[in-house]
């Protein structure tokens, strides 16, 4: 269904903007509860109709300081480039599904 890759700074924008549904995670090599919903995004992928845009904050971090993430793992949920919806922190997989779906089908 999905698919997940990496997003830069540089290609954020058309990345938002390139799906229907796009679920952004702003995480760090370091953050353990991003290592740990790091898989749990992958089953979204392939259970889900969203693209999930994986951006390293270490490494790019100007959309995240534009989004106001304060604390990772965020996950930030778009709609055609229009932010609909956002978490912070570690979510099971039942309660991100439920999340996804609400929107998806609302």
């Amino acid at each position: 269904m999905g698919e997940v890759k990496s997003v830069t700074d540089a290609d954020f924008d058309s990345a938002i903007n390139a799906d229907e549904w796009v679920l952004v995670d702003f995480w760090a090599p370091w953050c353990g509860p991003c290592k740990a919903l790091g898989p749990v995004l992958e089953q979204v992928a392939a259970e889900m109709p969203v693209t999930i845009a994986k951006v390293n904050t270490d490494s790019d971090s100007m959309n995240a300081a534009k989004l106001g993430v304060r604390g990772i793992p965020a996950l930030f949920l778009f709609h055609n480039g229009k932010m609909v919806d956002s978490k912070v922190g570690m979510v099971p997989k039942t309660d991100l599904l439920r999340w996804i779906d609400g929107h998806i089908t609302a």
